[in-house]
């Protein structure tokens, strides 16, 4: 156990590059020592590093309760932030609770945020910043979720790869119910604890958690979770999933288990595969229970344990007469399939039924809320949303589903402007015209598999 006081004392070349410098310095103690011990962080957070994260704030973002922008509080800044950082340092900040605004969710459901005052915002990246660099040396590499340098389509490689390569016939296909919102903050402070010893900035990060929301006038207490919208909020996530899960898998899983496995997780969304049924079994069912140790608990609804792999197919016609079963994972849905040259077994991918028609319902009410725009500027931001789309689910195998999604965007784009009038202002072969003047973008694969 390594104690680290972080009082550097160091010439000055840019705000920017002198803390970056003392950040870097935590994340390299926090690589190389076992167990380090932070006793001096909170001093960090002073006048340069707020305005630092002033700068980098998107000004166009949802005002908080205070209303207060961007542009607002840059009006009187310097006085803003040295007002800002001797109440931090007295201790007599006090978080604004984050305004409750709600979202659609693929399901039907509205899913709730949380949109943080404008100056709490500023002090929330800046502790984030600090909990990155003593925390991204100490994630595993299993984790995808809201890290530097990594996303949704690297966790999808890695479980097409496993699925693909690797001999892995079971996946446990797992949902949390209500992650963000029901995190312990007992259990979140003792795992921060583990690292931080400075108390100054478990306070700071209690107050976040305490802070609460207003959601239509009324103030709820923010007595667990941590509300999904704040800039913390992820790297508070990643801390739980971290200690809870992935350390988890790494100390007792593996060594339990006899054959191939291994875990993706991207935030509260998780894969994880096995050689043979009786691990994923015995996984399974320890999952429910180190997870009810921790105030989670899976929605059993929609958590399951499937047969997937090379064997998977004639397994489940065999024993079945069907075909095997599939799994969502990230917006797609993982399906086994066969090459074409060989007819050898093959691991696939499309765009997830619910994700598709979400999608697809998006595009077709933007159409119709947009359509009094001239044709020209109307494609142009068309094109924009179905590159968009494109990035996201041209994996390679899903060229399909992105023509599919091309063929009705085009149907709808048709019916959206032939409503500007009672009579219609476009035939079939008078829209085909006008494409040929203002073609639409066409689908593209961007992520390769292998």
């Amino acid at each position: 156990m390594v104690t680290v006081f972080l009082r550097t004392h160091q010439p000055c070349t840019g705000t920017e590059v002198l803390m970056g410098t003392k950040l870097e310095r935590i994340a390299e103690i926090s690589a190389t020592t076992p167990k380090p011990e932070f006793t001096s962080l909170y001093h960090l957070i002073n006048a340069e590093m707020l305005m630092q994260c002033h700068k980098e704030l998107d000004g166009k973002k949802a005002a908080g309760i205070d209303r207060v922008t961007k542009a607002e509080y840059e009006e009187h800044l310097e006085e803003n932030i040295t007002n800002l950082v001797e109440r931090l340092k007295n201790k007599a900040y006090k978080p604004l609770p984050s305004l409750r605004v709600y979202i659609p969710k693929s399901n039907g459901k509205m899913r709730p945020l949380g949109i943080a005052s404008y100056e709490d915002k500023i002090v929330q990246l800046a502790v984030k910043k600090i909990l990155e660099a003593i925390y991204e040396p100490r994630f595993l590499n299993c984790m995808y979720g809201f890290r530097p340098n990594r996303g949704c389509h690297d966790a999808i490689k890695e479980v097409h790869r496993q699925l693909q390569n690797e001999w892995i016939n079971y996946v446990v296909d797992a949902d949390i119910r209500g992650f963000f919102d029901h995190m312990s903050h007992e259990w979140l402070m003792k795992f921060l604890g583990l690292y931080i010893k400075d108390r100054n900035l478990l306070w700071l990060i209690n107050k976040y958690l305490k802070a609460g929301v207003v959601a239509e006038g009324v103030y709820e207490a923010g007595e667990e979770g941590s509300t999904q919208g704040n800039i913390i909020s992820p790297i508070l996530a990643n801390i739980y999933m971290h200690n809870v899960l992935t350390l988890w898998y790494k100390f007792v899983v593996l060594k339990e288990t006899e054959g191939k496995c291994f875990l993706a997780v991207y935030a509260d969304d998780f894969i994880a595969g096995f050689q043979h049924k009786s691990d994923a079994e015995r996984y399974y069912t320890a999952l429910k229970e180190r997870l009810g140790k921790f105030n989670l608990e899976l929605e059993e609804s929609k958590s399951r344990l499937i047969e997937f792999g090379r064997y998977a197919e004639s397994n489940s016609r065999r024993r079945y007469g069907k075909k095997p079963e599939t799994f969502d994972f990230l917006g797609f849905t993982f399906y086994c399939g066969k090459g074409r040259k060989r007819g050898n077994f093959c691991v696939k991918l499309k765009t997830s039924r619910k994700k598709y028609a979400q999608k697809l319902k998006g595009m077709k009410e933007w159409l119709y809320a947009n359509n009094d725009l001239p044709v020209k500027e109307l494609i142009e931001k068309l094109n924009k949303k179905l590159v968009g789309h494109y990035r996201y689910y041209g994996v390679y195998y899903n060229g399909k589903k992105l023509g599919s999604f091309l063929h009705f965007t085009q149907r709808y784009l048709c019916k959206a402007l032939n409503r500007r009038s009672q009579k219609k202002s476009y035939t079939w072969d008078g829209f085909a015209d006008m494409l040929k003047v203002y073609p639409l973008a066409k689908p593209k694969i961007y992520v390769r598999l292998f």
